[in-house]
């Protein structure tokens, strides 16, 4: 049973490190569609999001059945809830990235207004610290998941 525990947090770990490398593609694609400004190619960036959308959705349906196993098979809760922190703060994380993308674009569009460099800088003290707490509940995680090694 342990086991069985050991290798859905594994699949997890290895879920989660597909997500970090899912924002770096999601990152480099925008980098090249600002580019192109002022004529942004919009049908590919659009593809990109759409691609992206998708990879994420299938990593969260993962993570989830993995949560959902660890609580209801394993009698796991507490790893399970981590993992449940970590998922939320993913979506938030996933959400301000996307108003960074936009207010970003929205800084060499409109660079006289300073209001869309001040949007830039606080969703990125924002983005800092969402991050801060996945990497918080990661650690957690893995104190949390000692014994499953031992």
């Amino acid at each position: 049973m342990a086991s069985d525990a050991r290798n859905l947090l594994k699949k997890f770990y290895t879920l989660q490190e597909e997500r970090v490398q899912t924002y770096q593609l999601f990152d480099e694609g925008f980098q090249a569609y600002l580019r192109g400004a002022p004529q942004y190619n919009f049908p590919m960036y659009r593809q990109l999001v759409h691609e992206i959308t998708e990879t994420f959705k299938k990593i969260s349906e993962d993570i989830l059945a993995i949560e959902k196993q660890l609580k209801d098979d394993h009698k796991l809760h507490t790893i399970a809830e981590f993992i449940s922190n970590i998922q939320e703060n993913e979506k938030s994380k996933l959400e301000m990235t996307a108003k960074l993308q936009m207010a970003t674009q929205n800084v060499i569009d409109k660079p006289d207004e300073d209001c869309h460099k001040q949007e830039v800088q606080g969703i990125k003290k924002s983005l800092r610290e969402v991050v801060e707490r996945i990497n918080e509940h990661l650690e957690e995680l893995k104190y949390e998941a000692e014994d499953l090694y031992t």
